[in-house]
Parts: structure tokens; sequence; C-alpha cells
């Protein structure tokens, strides 16, 4: 049975951005690594990238590999959609010259995620802002939204009363689809005061 495969997108790559990948090849002391390019995640409905160097025998193997401009471009498989008509660019606002992508799939597709966001973005993360947290909707599934809690919101003790009776009761009330709100916070990890992960028993 044939699977169908990941087809490797086409990325531009600025000639001011191939001199700064250049520059840092050269400095590392691997002038032929490629440049990775994987879609980590989402925040504010915006893509969050991850760019790495990787020298050509460590590549994974499942990695889509485009040439370009004597740039080995690859590209996580799991992304490549995501990331078809991207222009890699130099950033000249940044201190130092630093990478941007831009991508013509920012923000959702999905209109039920749009909505969410919507309700987020006007709603939910202007009041959280208040006390340093942020809300990120990562995935919906089926009648599912999946988010995850950052800043102060991440490891606070009320987060639990934040998202069962205002993040989740905001969501449903402006997309009926959604039936729950799923956080996937590493809340352990959190640095907020209030909450002190369990200890171990010795």
């Amino acid at each position: 049975m044939n699977r169908m495969t990941a087809m490797p997108p086409a990325i531009t790559v600025t000639p001011a951005a191939k001199a700064k990948i250049d520059a840092v090849r050269a400095k590392s002391g691997h002038p032929d690594a490629c440049l990775r390019i994987a879609i980590a995640g989402r925040r504010g409905g915006q893509f969050v990238y991850e760019l790495d160097l990787v020298a050509p025998e460590d590549a994974p193997a499942t990695d889509l590999r485009i040439e370009t401009s004597e740039l080995g471009l690859l590209v996580e498989p799991g992304s490549a959609a995501n990331l078809e008509g991207a222009v890699i660019d130099l950033d000249p606002s940044a201190l130092g010259g630093a990478l941007r992508i831009d991508n013509p799939n920012e923000g959702w597709r999905d209109p039920v995620a749009a909505r969410i966001q919507e309700v987020l973005d006007r709603q939910i993360n202007p009041s959280v802002a208040a006390h340093g947290g942020v809300v990120d909707l990562l995935e919906v599934r089926g009648g599912s939204a999946y988010v995850q809690l950052g800043g102060g919101c991440q490891g606070c003790a009320q987060v639990d009363v934040t998202l069962r009776q205002g993040i989740e009761v905001a969501i449903k009330a402006a997309v009926p689809q959604i039936v729950e709100v799923i956080d996937v916070t590493d809340h352990a990890a959190g640095t907020n005061p209030y909450f002190q992960p369990a200890k171990k028993a010795s």
C-alpha cells in the first residue's frame, strides 16, 4: 500500500539571509552545514520556529532536503505543509542581524481555531496579562481545544480555577463546537512562587 509522503516545500532564502548563514557556518567551522527548519508550536496564533545548523551526516533520515543557492535546507516533515511559500530573510532591526521567516501560512486555517484565537486575543489574554500570564492555543482536535499557559499562569496555584471558570467558560460560550479545553502545560516547570512541586518520598 502506498503511503502519502510530505513534499519539500518551496522556500526562498534571500541573499542577505544566505550571507548571514554562511558567516555563521564559517565561524562554527562547518561551512557545509545545512540549515534545519522546524515548526515547534504556536504563540498568539503565529508559528514558533526552530532553526539549527546541522552537519549533513547528522541530518535526520526523514528530513526533507532542499538545495537552494548552494545552501542545503532541511525541513522537518511535519512542518513542510506550513512552510510552503515561506521566505527566510534577515531582520535588520535585530541586534547583530537575525533571521526571520515571512510565512504566508501564519494564523489558523481552521475557522474554529481562528475563532478560539480571537477569544484569547480579545478576552482572555488581556485579563491574564495583568498577572503576567499568557494562554496559547496549540491545537484543535475534534471538540477539544489544547492550550498552554505561560508566564504567571504556569505553576499558579489558581490555575485550575482560571482554566475551568475563566478560559473554558469563555471559549465554550463563543465557540459551541468546543466541548472541552485541555491544559497541556508543564506546571511543575513553572517559576510561580505560589506553586511547589510535591516532594518525592525518600
